[in-house]
Parts: structure tokens; C-alpha cells; sequence
């Protein structure tokens, strides 16, 4: 059936590779265990990337480092997921330049248990697709979205339903954060 708006969240735990200047990062400080707890009393932005060293996934990942500071403006975390290892986030990182600095941390799934529970595991190759939830600061979720492998997400416009959800208001097609609500 697929998760869906105004259900709990899926609880999730384990180890990610630190925000930060990876040529700074080693297998001695690089990695920290994070979970949804540690997120409480915050809006949350979790998204599943395919693999890592690929193409689409990069840009992603960099286009919302870019917009990082945005999200914390507004009591925001965001998390990148997918069912690598540590290992292979950290090796990615130190080897791609727009991941070099990357600001969030990037959690490993190598056991897939995440990705099942939030139902986006695609079983025959063993990792997730493109998902992304917006949880919030009660660990509630606000909005999901699956987009096709082929197709990578804007963090803009995350950032604009993000707006729009902690606002509280009716937004219309095409609202954009200043504009008129409709109540």
C-alpha cells in the first residue's frame, strides 16, 4: 500500500557519514550512528538515492547541500540514504567534487531494513528508489514522493512544499513562500 501522510514515521537507525570537508573525514571521525530520535523537535527531509558513483544521484545530493542553509532557516534536517555502505558514502565524498562538502550527513542502509520499511526497496536489484519524505518535528510523516530513476528531484521545490506545510495554510498550484494563502 506505501506509507502514507499523517502516519508515523518508520523508525530508523544506523551509521552515516558526517556533514563536512571530506579531506578532513577518515574511518576514524567520518562516521557517527544517527537516528530519527535524534531529530526530535525537528522537521526532517529524508530522501533514497539509487547507489552511489552514479550520475543522476550527485546532482541531487549536491543541489540540496546548496540549499542546506535554507533548510536549517527553517528547523530542518536533511538526510541522504541509500542501501550503501559507509564506506562507499565516504569513498564517494573524498572522490566527487560537488560531494566534497557536503553539509548532512549521508546514512548507510547496507542491511536494506530501512529502505523496507519505508516500502521503496526495489527488491530485485536491492536498492531503493527515489524517495523522499517530509517528516515532522513530532516524527509524523507530511509528504511523500517517489520519482522515477531517470529522474532526479530539486530541492527548491522541496523547499517550497516545506514552506508551504509548516505554514499551516491552504497553498494554491504554484504558491510560492510571500504569496497569498487561500484562508
Amino acid at each position: 500500500m506505501g506509507l502514507l501522510v499523517g502516519q508515523k514515521a518508520p523508525f530508523f537507525k544506523g551509521k552515516a557519514v558526517v556533514g563536512g570537508d571530506a579531506a578532513k573525514l577518515n574511518p576514524d571521525n567520518a562516521f557517527k550512528e544517527i537516528s530519527l530520535d535524534d531529530y526530535k523537535g525537528k522537521w526532517v527531509v529524508l530522501f533514497f538515492y539509487p547507489l552511489d558513483f552514479t550520475f543522476v544521484c550527485p546532482t541531487e545530493i549536491e543541489d540540496f547541500g546548496l540549499n542546506y542553509e535554507k533548510f536549517k532557516e527553517l528547523n530542518c534536517e536533511v538526510i541522504a540514504c541509500s542501501t550503501d555502505s559507509h564506506f562507499s558514502h565516504l569513498a564517494w565524498r573524498q572522490n566527487h567534487a560537488g560531494l566534497k562538502n557536503l553539509p548532512y550527513p549521508m546514512l548507510a542502509d547496507f542491511t536494506r531494513q530501512i529502505a523496507k520499511d519505508y516500502e521503496i526497496l526495489k527488491e530485485e536489484t536491492g536498492y531503493a528508489l527515489r524517495g523522499l519524505y517530509i517528516i515532522n518535528p513530532d516524527g509524523v510523516l507530511q509528504y511523500t514522493v517517489i520519482h522515477p530513476e531517470n529522474v532526479g528531484r530539486n530541492s527548491s521545490e522541496v523547499l517550497r512544499v516545506l514552506q508551504g506545510l509548516q505554514s499551516g495554510k491552504l497553498t494554491p498550484c504554484n504558491w510560492q513562500p510571500g504569496q497569498k494563502t487561500l484562508n
